[in-house]
């Protein structure tokens, strides 16, 4: 797999499992989970998540140290493209970073994004020289135009975020990924393992996930089992799956032996 690298924004990463930071009952259980998942990526909310903004406070960066990850800040909670601007420049003076998670609620009970607002901030950001990911509706349309804008992956959600349903409309997704320009990842509903290895086997190149993992009994076994997820789905991508068959067709065929 170390051939096959996920590329976001020009840098090569070895994993294709993004995980978040929140839930977890302290900083050494979430870098735990970060290494049994085997992330490079670790999205924060910045408004929720000490990363300096506190000189008195635990520093989530002395668990995962920007040297060894890519910290990727994230605007959680904002239901604004005001807010989401703002929070994504507070990273920039925070920590000099322009990779950034977009992300612009719309409803509070669903948490899904309110694409106008969204698409308003991705706008600006983009302007701003922000390299920018972006979480979306599974909406091909409005994934196209996210790419077309300039962001550099676009991350649709597979189910509500927290929900654990899994992926929800694998259809929209293989239109998603038919017309693809950047990165497509799989963002919020993940449940379990399962569910990383079809977003992966319908060709996704990465999923990112935070609830299905802090919430599990053990969080630590379960972010180990997300990235034999996450290996054993892209190798059946890239190996290619069987044609379904309607009609049975026995796995040792007489044809050609020495019993005819």
């Amino acid at each position: 797999m170390h051939k096959d690298p996920l590329v976001i924004a020009g840098r090569a990463y070895q994993s294709r499992l993004l995980v978040g930071t929140g839930k977890y009952k302290d900083f050494a259980e979430t870098r735990a989970a970060v290494d049994a998942a085997g992330a490079e990526i670790i999205t924060v909310a910045l408004r929720r998540v000490n990363l300096g903004q506190d000189r008195d406070a635990p520093n989530l960066l002395e668990a995962l140290p920007p040297d060894q990850f890519t910290i990727l800040p994230n605007t959680a909670g904002c239901y604004t493209a005001e807010d989401a601007v703002r929070t994504c420049r507070l990273a920039r003076e925070l920590g000099d970073w322009k990779l950034v998670k977009l992300e612009v609620i719309g409803d509070p009970q669903t948490l899904y994004p309110d694409m106008r607002q969204t698409y308003e901030a991705a706008k600006t950001l983009v302007a701003d020289g922000f390299e920018v990911m972006v979480y979306s509706m599974d909406d091909p349309v409005a994934c196209k135009a996210f790419a077309e804008m300039g962001c550099v992956a676009v991350m649709p959600l597979a189910a509500p975020i927290g929900s654990g349903l899994g992926i929800r409309n694998p259809y929209n997704l293989r239109i998603i990924l038919e017309q693809a320009t950047v990165p497509i990842l799989v963002d919020a509903g993940v449940g379990t393992a399962s569910d990383v290895a079809v977003a992966m086997e319908l060709g996704c190149d990465g999923v990112l996930l935070n609830t299905a993992i802090a919430a599990a009994k053990d969080p630590i076994l379960m972010a180990e089992a997300m990235r034999l997820g996450v290996d054993a789905g892209r190798k059946a991508f890239l190996a290619g799956r069987m044609p379904r068959k309607l009609y049975a067709s026995a796995s040792s065929p007489l044809e050609g032996t020495f019993f005819e």
